[in-house]
């Protein structure tokens, strides 16, 4: 709107320019006026054209997808890029179907349809449905699927080529200063409007006071068009259009900065909401552990023993049973999700979750052979692992006709599920009080030791099982525990500390043990002496006013579902008031990263669900790099209120000198060309200086602005007033007493004097840019020179300012100065930094 008005005042300019003075002298302010608006054009075409650039980028990496393919005999991990007709592709709950395709084989797959169709209704797919659909999700089951068409000629594909994806949405923050920005335009508005009215009024009155109001010369018509461009500066002065382009500008830069720091943020908005956090709620396995597991403990047959090494490994091997060992292996090798293979090197490669990479490396060095066990028997029915049950089952026909059901899950409710048990002679005998202890202490024992718990049973079911029917939940025969480790991961303490010293809580949700839970959040600080540690069946059962009082105090949830940590979630928003973040890896967790300000998916262990429905992909599955993510969102935030505190100091101080010199003596000190070079330096230049200073550790030691923190604080306030303040009675001081201070007299005196105040006033900018780096602490010039961008702005427009002033004189209105004015000017702008730092020292709160 700005250079609109700019444009049509160009225009006017060339047009009475020439008629009045012909060519070339009469077209100077008007080419000014268009050089100078080309120059915006151009450098803001080319930082748009810069992020466009960054933002497609961003785009392929979030459409990168890696998936499980046999190709040539091989099983291997390929990017979905890669994938061709005739390929093999394993999926599993949770994943998207990269790929038009037919079923090969399967157990209970149930594909969600609805990004497709629009039916929220699962479709069940087998061999007498085989259809697979790219872009639809697995929600239950697993299945090998056929490629037979990939890429655009994909159903998903020729949907998409109908349509044009669009941009990200405008951040909450964008909308917050868009609108700031369109109040202080209307004030602006309001100014120039009065503006011309008052001088025109004085130039018809006196036109009126000689009888001459109906015939008008070409000066007059030059008064009036002056009078014009007055006004529009001050507009163009008073529309800071630069603070949604600071706001982009940040979060571009932050967003390719996380990139490099293993985060990629899916939605621009989560780069400023992050910023806010007060609470995280982590999962424990992979973010807060390596997610590396291994079995190392097991109590079979009753017998507890360390499993470090081979040796002690095929010593306990050795005293287990054969009839018990034998139906160990077959519960390790075919109540699986994983898969053991021979990789194009020749070598074997365990394929599979880390839970079940574990028990495969532990059923293998027991001496098992997985190819063996699968090609025994005929598994009829297979129930995937499943977060509500937290157990996963597999129903075997036997050789002899006869029919088994194996299970494994979480300990406690394995056990529970047991009648019996297999004793150190490999006999079936009844699971009695005493046993149930001896379990449950071995159990505890296990998690003590922050070690991940998997009970392994099994039942006989005759031989009249019917795939239709649901795999037993009871009667089972407990074969033993292993107790897995997943070491926490290096830095996570470290990390924790750092956010409790910003003021973030941070809460592990785990669907794990209780005592397992504990022992790995004491280890990594999460856990403190006044802290709760509750599983998810106790929190369900707690009243509202019981949960009032409990959730502030819960920094633990055990063997919680998914609905538990969608209620803890909207509590902490709702009720609490806080800015939530939350992790999560599977589909269950889709819920909670919806429900959450951020949501944060893992990019390793993740699901798709998950991956779509979060808003940062954490691709190293780091509980560090989700603190990197605070910081640089709390670096987001801080530039920005930097940026807006500068840019609104120039706005206050151009608006009011402008307004009062025109009302008060008929002209502007600052023209419209220099107006655009000040409107250049303090939007675009001072968004891309200030909007792109990196995070700082000290970032992490104040509090969060949480939900409820005011945008411009009372210490932007205070340095904004301060500054403004000591520039306008520069400016004024120099308006009314400059020509005396630099004794300056003759025709060229008035121009001398505007050029005076003019580069004065650029050089007030440039040292308060300086000045702005820190709106608290009085040293600004720390890792100044680190920011490479920060230090080019300022070369830059010290430069062009120069340039400006002694060559481009016809176009800029200026005169070149004397070393002893270029010194002046410089010293009044650096007077400003000692002023900003003692504003500093004035006590005014943090809102």
């Amino acid at each position: 709107m700005t250079l609109m008005i700019l444009a049509v005042c160009a225009f006017v300019s060339l047009v009475v320019g020439i008629i009045t003075e012909g060519w070339p002298n009469g077209a100077q302010d008007g080419l000014g006026i268009v050089a100078s608006i080309f120059l915006v054009v151009l450098v803001t075409a080319t930082s748009d054209y810069r992020q466009s650039l960054q933002f497609k980028d961003l785009d392929k990496e979030k459409k990168k997808i890696t998936i499980q393919v046999t190709r040539n005999g091989f099983r291997q991990k390929m990017s979905i890029y890669d994938l061709l007709p005739g390929d093999i592709v394993h999926l599993s709950i949770g994943d998207q179907v990269p790929a038009d395709g037919l079923f090969v084989s399967g157990y209970s797959l149930l594909i969600n349809e609805s990004s497709l169709t629009g039916e929220s209704e699962p479709v069940n797919v087998n061999k007498e449905n085989p259809f697979l659909l790219s872009g639809t999700k697995v929600q239950n089951g697993s299945c090998k699927m056929l490629v037979t068409t990939v890429g655009m000629r994909t159903q998903w594909g020729k949907l998409m080529a109908t349509l044009t994806e669009g941009g990200d949405d405008e951040t909450p923050l964008q909308v917050k200063l868009n609108g700031v920005a369109t109040i202080i335009g209307k004030i602006g508005l309001f100014f120039a409007v009065v503006t011309f009215a008052v001088l025109v009024q004085e130039l018809f009155l006196k036109k009126l006071q000689d009888g001459s109001h109906f015939s008008w010369s070409g000066d007059e018509a030059l008064e009036v068009l002056e009078y014009f461009a007055i006004s529009v500066t001050i507009v163009v002065v008073a529309v800071p259009e630069g603070l949604p382009l600071a706001v982009t500008l940040s979060l571009a830069f932050a967003m390719k900065k996380m990139m490099n720091d293993k985060a990629l943020v899916r939605h621009l908005a989560a780069c400023e909401t992050m910023g806010s956090a007060t609470t995280i709620c982590s999962d424990k396995t992979g973010t807060l552990t390596t997610n590396k597991m291994t079995v190392v403990k097991a109590c079979i047959c009753g017998k507890i023993k360390e499993m470090n090494n081979s040796e002690e490994v095929l010593s306990f091997c050795s005293e287990i049973p054969e009839p018990t060992l034998k139906i160990l292996f077959q519960s390790i090798f075919l109540n699986t999700g994983g898969e053991v293979v021979k990789n194009q090197d020749n070598k074997i490669e365990i394929l599979g979750t880390p839970t079940e990479t574990a028990l495969l490396e532990f059923g293998l060095m027991l001496g098992g052979d997985f190819n063996e066990e699968q090609k025994s028997v005929k598994i009829m029915k297979i129930e995937p692992f499943n977060s509500s049950k937290k157990r996963m089952g597999v129903v075997l026909e036997l050789p002899n006709g006869n029919v088994r059901a194996h299970c494994k899950g979480a300990s406690e409710i394995v056990l529970g599920a047991c009648d019996n048990f297999m004793d150190s002679n490999g006999k079936i005998v009844p699971l009695d009080k005493a046993s149930i202890n001896y379990f449950s202490d071995t159990i505890e024992l296990f998690a003590g030791e922050a070690l991940r718990t998997i009970c392994i049973a099994y039942t006989e079911m005759g031989n009249e099982f019917h795939t239709d029917n649901p795999i037993p939940e009871k009667g089972y025969t407990c074969i033993g525990v292993v107790g897995i480790k997943d070491p926490v991961r290096p830095g996570v303490k470290e990390s924790v500390a750092t956010c409790r010293s910003a003021g973030i809580t941070v809460r592990m949700v785990t669907g794990d043990n209780i005592n397992t839970a504990k022992a790995i959040a004491r280890e990594c600080g999460i856990l403190t002496d006044n802290g709760v540690a509750i599983v998810g069946p106790e929190f369900r059962e707690k009243t509202e006013e019981e949960l009032l009082k409990l959730i502030p105090k819960i920094q633990v949830m055990a063997r919680s579902s998914p609905l538990d940590k969608h209620t803890l979630v909207k509590h902490l928003r709702t009720t609490f008031q806080e800015v939530v973040a939350v992790t999560g890896d599977g589909t269950n967790d889709a819920p909670a990263l919806h429900e959450a300000d951020i949501g944060l998916a893992m990019g390793i262990a993740g699901t798709e669900v998950a991956k779509e429905s979060a808003d940062v992909i954490i691709l190293d599955d780091n509980f560090s790099t989700i603190v990197t993510v605070a910081k640089w969102g709390r670096s987001v935030y801080i530039n920005i209120q930097k940026f807006v505190q500068f840019q609104l100091t120039v706005n206050v101080v151009a608006l009011i000198v402008n307004f009062s010199s025109a009302c008060l003596t008929g002209n502007a000190p600052l023209t419209a060309v220099q107006l655009l070079w000040v409107n250049m330096i303090m939007d675009t230049l001072g968004a891309l200086a200030l909007a792109t200073e990196p995070p700082s550790d000290d970032l992490m030691k104040r509090q969060p602005v949480g939900r409820k923190g005011n945008f411009i604080s009372n210490v932007m306030w205070r340095n904004i007033m301060g500054q403004a303040l000591y520039q306008f009675i520069i400016i004024w001081y120099l308006q009314s007493e400059g020509k005396a201070v630099f004794h300056l007299d003759g025709p060229d005196s008035d121009l001398i004097l505007n050029t005076l105040i003019f580069n004065s006033f650029v050089f007030c900018q440039v040292f308060n840019e300086i000045s702005s780096r820190d709106m608290e602490q009085i040293n600004v010039f720390k890792g100044m020179l680190r920011n490479y961008v920060f230090v080019a702005v300022l070369v830059c427009t010290v430069l062009f300012q120069f340039i400006i002033v002694e060559f481009l004189g016809t176009f800029a209105s200026t005169s070149p100065l004397t070393l002893h004015q270029w010194f002046v000017s410089v010293f009044l702008g650096f007077l400003g930094m000692p002023i900003a730092a003692a504003l500093k020292l004035i006590p005014v709160g943090s809102r």
